[in-house]
């Protein structure tokens, strides 16, 4: 996502719950850390509680712009899921937005947990339940409609909000179609309005 957001190279350090999780592959791995005395030709220090939610517009993931500035763009189409949007806190987050409520009549809400661990957790928790209550489709662990292969493949014309990683012309579906790009929250609370909506805005 570094390279696709502009960038030439991306490499982060990988932490103790990173490396915790790479070992599950029973694979050798030797990580990539910095020498203690490495020198940087920039630092950058970000205040994450205080960015603002944002909204990648088709057709590039670097297109971004603030998301109550699409607060017009009517949705057909809502996606919680795939190796980037479909993890256990993603789904935490959006059912917390949707929980005791009902998407739009006019949206297709589709959530899928990114493996079948996470679905498991999710079940024994209640999101699932939450999700299927307030009109979610919800399925087993699958890339589905994020590679434009099944459930949720998008017709002519229509737009689809989605924690997915790209959003390339034809990507869900129809060449006429636009997938937006945006975190569980904004995906979560666009449902609920039919519209994308700041998820600060229904909390």
């Amino acid at each position: 996502m570094s390279i696709e957001a502009g960038a030439k190279t991306g490499i982060v350090c990988p932490d103790e719950k990173t490396q915790q999780i790479v070992q599950r592959t029973k694979r050798s791995f030797a990580p990539l850390i910095s020498d203690k005395d490495a020198e940087y030709i920039e630092k950058f220090e970000i205040e994450a509680e205080n960015l603002e939610p944002v909204v990648a517009k088709p057709h590039l993931p670097s297109n971004v712009v603030p998301a109550r500035e699409l607060a017009d763009e009517e949705i057909d189409q809502a996606f919680i899921g795939s190796c980037t949007g479909g993890r256990l806190t993603d789904l935490r987050v959006a059912a917390k937005i949707l929980r005791g409520r009902q998407i739009s009549p006019d949206v297709r809400l589709i959530v899928i947990p990114g493996t079948q661990k996470i679905w498991l957790q999710a079940l024994r928790e209640g999101l699932l339940e939450i999700f299927a209550e307030v009109g979610a489709a919800v399925s087993t662990p699958t890339c589905g409609p994020c590679i434009g292969g099944h459930m949720g493949v998008l017709g002519p014309g229509e737009k689809c909000i989605a924690t997915t990683n790209r959003n390339f012309i034809g990507r869900m579906g129809d060449r006429t179609s636009e997938v937006f790009l945006a975190s569980s929250a904004t995906v979560a609370a666009s449902a609920l309005t039919g519209n994308i909506t700041d998820p600060r805005d229904v909390m």
